[in-house]
């Protein structure tokens, strides 16, 4: 059974709200890092290279957690648990693109976020992640 992004929480996926992705480390460990999030319809969808840590913990292991946090209300947030379906290089400078025009209101990723000449020595990836969990909001409103 698929499970989508509720409706009431599209907004944290659409605007320039950062998620804090947890992967798993080899030796089981979590590790956390901030990342630009976005939303196909069906998977949500990061942006990195195969040679950071959460790149290559989500090769060797599939599970992750998202969080995303309302930056204007604490209280309202949304906690996705999934997995990877696929790390794809296919349109990934393009994704990163959008993210960056996204938030940070310049155009293009390497040259106005990175220097150019780092897209020569990292693999740019889409991080697909299929939500298997959703957990919304905090208890105490």
């Amino acid at each position: 059974m698929k499970i989508s992004i509720p409706d009431s929480h599209l907004d944290l996926f659409r605007g320039q709200v950062h998620a804090v992705l947890t992967t798993v480390m080899p030796d089981g460990t979590p590790q956390s890092s901030m990342v630009w999030v976005d939303y196909d319809g069906e998977q949500v969808l990061i942006n990195t290279t195969l040679e950071r840590q959460k790149g290559r913990n989500m090769q060797a292991n599939p599970h992750v957690a998202l969080l995303v946090i309302d930056p204007k209300n604490s209280s309202r947030w949304i906690q996705v648990q999934g997995h990877v379906t696929q790390l794809t290089t296919t349109d990934a400078e393009t994704h990163a693109d959008q993210l960056t025009q996204r938030y940070t209101a310049k155009q293009h990723f390497y040259g106005d976020v990175y220097p150019v000449d780092q897209k020569h020595k990292e693999t740019r990836v889409i991080v697909r992640i299929e939500p298997t969990k959703i957990a919304l909001d905090a208890i105490f409103k």
